[in-house]
């Protein structure tokens, strides 16, 4: 499985930076090619600093460092402006994910690509955050009735908002799986363990970062960027280990699914021990591009697509919901 021109080329390059030096001009684009399309081209560039690399291929991962850089300067920014606003209201702006990364200069930050700013909020306050919000300047993405009444009703987090100035997308949680999923995380406790990263942000604890990727990738997503995500765990795991880490994942309901991130991490990036069969399956999907970046193998892509909803929510509305968005022509909002 690893010699094929898959996703474990893009692993191998990020474990073992020296390898890329026997790369040919094919090898290059196909690294290159896929480490674009699972946005890691800025961590591909950080970790190949200092590797003697061909001229042409400096020139794209200077450009990479360089725009991983600039997004990190837009992400800081943008930390700062919720902070600013959600400071009257004395609610702790809690950051999840890239950004969170971003302002506690951690290693899984480092060249990171960050897309929407993602917050935790507490529930009773998510009405008071929202009108916030709306009135320093963002707005509604999905301002369809029944997509504003999914989020709202079934979702861990609001409709997505945009900045109508900065073109800029927030994304505030609740808690870090929809409340429909078989399994429901601890909110109240993910907000009272949460660190200072600097003056007024937070972010989750360190066993928390870890749980809340587990969540993403194994009981609510089809694991499209999985290996960005598992590439997060990994560092997460050098920069902070996991003691408590199992205790505290079973608290979430999610003990199963935080060895499974800690394993594929393992296997992409560090020298695995142990794979079981099923993580092979989930490896296989992960590692689903060709040469030319392109995302492959549809049929295990589609399966993980449907395990995604089913995980989501119940028979019943996973069935209404779609026969809904299929009436209107569309893909569900849950869908990304």
């Amino acid at each position: 499985m690893g010699r094929a021109v898959t996703g474990w080329r893009l692993a191998r390059a990020l474990r073992v930076p020296e390898s890329v030096v026997t790369l040919d001009p094919d090898g290059w684009n196909a690294l290159i090619a896929m480490a674009r399309a699972e946005q890691m081209i800025g961590t591909l560039a950080w970790r190949l600093d200092g590797i003697a690399v061909p001229v042409s291929v400096a020139r794209i991962l200077d450009d990479a460092r360089a725009s991983a850089a600039q997004g990190q300067v837009v992400a800081l920014w943008e930390a700062e402006v919720a902070r600013r606003v959600l400071a009257p209201l004395d609610a702790r702006l809690v950051l999840l994910k890239g950004t969170a990364f971003a302002v506690g200069g951690m290693r899984a930050g480092m060249g990171r690509s960050i897309g929407d700013l993602d917050i935790l909020v507490p529930r009773d306050r998510i009405d008071a955050v929202e009108a916030a919000l709306l009135a320093a300047g963002w707005e509604w993405v999905k301002p369809d009735p029944y997509d504003d009444a999914y989020y709202r009703t079934w979702m861990h987090e609001l409709p997505p908002l945009i900045h109508r100035d900065r073109d800029r997308m927030i994304d505030v949680h609740h808690t870090i799986l929809p409340p429909t999923a078989r399994i429901t995380p601890d909110p109240a406790a993910l907000l009272a363990d949460v660190v200072q990263l600097a003056p007024g942000m937070f972010a989750l604890s360190p066993n928390d970062r870890l749980v809340h990727a587990a969540a993403h990738l194994f009981a609510d997503g089809d694991l499209a960027g999985g290996m960005r995500n598992l590439w997060d765990v990994q560092c997460l795991v050098a920069e902070f280990g996991t003691e408590g880490l199992a205790v505290r994942a079973r608290h979430h309901g999610l003990e199963r699914e935080t060895a499974r991130a800690l394993r594929l991490a393992e296997a992409l990036y560090g020298d695995a021990k142990r794979v079981t069969l099923a993580d092979r399956l989930y490896l296989y999907r992960i590692t689903a591009r060709d040469g030319w970046g392109r995302p492959t193998r549809p049929a295990t892509r589609m399966a993980f697509y449907v395990r995604s909803h089913w995980l989501r929510m119940p028979p019943g509305l996973l069935a209404r919901h779609l026969w809904t968005k299929w009436r209107k022509g569309g893909a569900g909002p849950s869908s990304g």
